[in-house]
């Protein structure tokens, strides 16, 4: 007789279990990035996502990197409003503490200004310090081409329309290797304040410095046990008066979030000892490959920093994805404020 697996159970794998295969990686992979002196092609490429572990990839040329000055991107928008995430310690989509001293999972309040107010924001927090709120433009929606674009050019708006024609809307060489256009082309403007807490995302990700230096902390899919994910309520920054403070706002028809705990892996003690981060500088001109499922925390310098990435849907046929959530654990997941919970 055979026994059929109970779709409502949650699996996940045990302590030890989690220690010995990142440990087994760590031995068979090491603590080295790989560099590539010039953009693969699609066969390499293909190898490289097989592969699955992050390549900088030097010599991957598009127009913005030219282009990009902060007078061209005025004159280029005018006064286009765009989408800029506020906060108070420029970590947006982070935990935070809210009313009660309770945790959140906290969004950012979106502000709609000109590319003029924007960079003019950036530098003003560059030379004031913590004095004044984090400027991040940082929407993660497709906001240069979203997967609509690919399929109805016309009906793809965008509130940078005007810098389409500097940016490809697909990266060659991935497109051909993995057979499909991207999901979403995202740009991203900030300063040395603008944080990207740790996570990972389910697409194959190709993230282009254009200005500035991106500084990235990256753990592989085996060791996310590491950075003690929690469940945690909902929540965005809002102004509740007319100052420019910001207060923590709970969400009331918003479902609870899944988040790691771990606010800065680069503090010691962040991270158990068992885990195994790689560091990475990007400066302007190189690109990242980041395969689906790795874990990444992004800081940045300069009094500018600007990027554009190309996200990718993962495979999900085959085994990968079975893995990855395996890895990532589907247990039960303890409450991000539960004082009792010592895991």
């Amino acid at each position: 007789m055979t026994a059929e697996l109970d779709q409502a159970a949650s699996p996940s794998l045990t302590h030890d279990i989690v220690r010995w295969i990142s440990q087994e990686y760590h031995d068979m992979n090491g603590s080295t990035i790989q560099t590539l002196e010039s953009p693969p092609i699609a066969a390499e490429f293909a190898q490289l996502v097989h592969i699955s572990r992050p390549v900088v990839i030097k010599g991957f040329r598009i127009p913005a990197l030219k282009r990009w000055t902060d007078d061209y991107l005025q004159i280029k928008l005018q006064e286009q409003l765009i989408s800029v995430a506020i906060t108070p310690n420029g970590q947006a989509d982070a935990i935070a503490a809210g009313p009660g001293g309770r945790l959140f999972f906290v969004e950012p309040f979106i502000e709609k200004v000109p590319m003029a107010n924007l960079l003019e924001q950036l530098n003003a927090a560059q030379q004031d310090g913590d004095n004044t709120p984090a400027s991040y433009l940082q929407s993660q929606n497709g906001n240069i081409y979203s997967s609509r674009f690919f399929e109805s050019p016309n009906d793809d708006l965008s509130e940078f329309d005007a810098l389409r024609e500097d940016v490809p809307s697909n990266v060659p060489w991935v497109t051909e290797a993995l057979g499909r256009n991207p999901d979403a082309v995202n740009l991203w403007i900030g300063n040395s304040k603008s944080i990207t807490s740790i996570h990972s995302d389910p697409y194959e990700n190709i993230y282009t410095v254009i200005r500035g230096r991106k500084h990235f902390t990256l753990l592989p899919p085996c060791e996310g046990w590491c950075l003690q994910e929690r469940m945690y309520p909902h929540a965005v920054y809002d102004r509740t008066d007319n100052s420019n403070g910001l207060s923590v706002v709970p969400s009331t028809d918003t479902p609870e979030v899944r988040w790691s705990s771990v606010i800065n892996p680069d503090l010691p003690g962040s991270l158990p000892p068992e885990a195994h981060p790689l560091h990475v500088t990007l400066e302007a001109g190189d690109t990242l490959y980041l395969p689906v499922g790795w874990w990444h925390y992004v800081q940045q310098s300069g009094p500018t920093t600007i990027a554009l990435n190309w996200w990718y849907d993962a495979e999900v046929r085959g085994m990968n994805w079975i893995w990855l959530s395996l890895l990532r654990g589907s247990g039960d997941v303890p409450s991000g404020n539960d004082e009792s919970d010592t895991r």
